[in-house]
């Protein structure tokens, strides 16, 4: 199924992920972690989806925040919510593998489950492209996805919120992985979990000097709130892991 057309059929109901575990104590805290301090800048935000981090980091005092998401219904949640809460974010519809030069170029860009939607190495490359083209000399690329050493085999992460299986396909890119959000009723969806060296070749293709491979962790809430012991399987074998690159 084509990208936008799952998201679509997601809508509204992806606001729901982020109060899952591994979303509140793993993917979040460390996404924004790892971004760190956004006032003054503009952010660029792309997948954006819903808008849930072009707003944080609106919240947390950018001077501008654009998000584009290729679903057309999710960029349409995203300024539903910003007409019930007025923070000053823009959004757009659009396609990051065939994206329109932009008015400026960004501070900061960030990318949460995009680049393992590329078709194929040349898409992901185009990509890659885009964004730096995108961003002002020396701003930084925050990437996060699928961990590409994720042990399928490994215990399930249901109690996390979340259920990550092969797909059976393999793209140019790598394996095809079924991600399953335990909501009511659950939403699932499918993408690929791209090899590392493809993300390090479509990076550096487009002009990335420094990529560097940031590790998840459970933020201190997390582990207070649930124990170490509840974590272990999650951090014995994560299934995301994150990326940070300088233009």
């Amino acid at each position: 199924m084509a990208n936008a057309q799952q998201y679509d059929e997601i809508g509204e109901a992806f606001e729901g992920f982020k109060a899952l575990p591994l979303a509140q104590y793993g993917e979040v805290p460390g996404f924004l972690d790892m971004v760190g301090d956004v006032r003054g800048r503009t952010v660029l935000d792309l997948a954006c989806g819903t808008g849930f981090y072009s707003r944080e980091f609106k919240r947390r005092g950018a001077a501008e925040v654009l998000g584009i998401d290729i679903s057309s219904v999710m960029v349409s949640v995203a300024e539903g919510l910003e007409e019930r809460d007025p923070l000053g974010v823009r959004y757009e519809v659009g396609d990051v593998s065939e994206l329109r030069p932009l008015e400026r170029r960004f501070d900061v860009a960030t990318a949460v489950q995009l680049l393992n939607y590329a078709r194929d190495i040349a898409a992901m490359e185009r990509m890659c492209r885009n964004v730096h083209r995108s961003l002002l000399p020396g701003a930084e690329f925050f990437v996060l996805a699928q961990t590409p050493e994720y042990r399928f085999d490994g215990p399930p992460l249901d109690k996390y919120g979340f259920r990550c299986e092969p797909t059976g396909e393999h793209t140019e890119t790598g394996p095809g992985v079924r991600i399953t959000a335990l909501l009511d009723p659950p939403v699932e969806f499918v993408t690929t979990c791209p090899r590392r060296e493809v993300y390090e070749r479509c990076l550096r293709a487009a002009g990335f000097g420094t990529v560097t491979w940031v590790p998840l962790k459970v933020s201190d809430t997390g582990l207070r709130t649930f124990g170490t012991d509840y974590w272990a399987d999650l951090l014995a074998n994560p299934p995301l892991v994150m990326l940070r690159c300088r233009a």
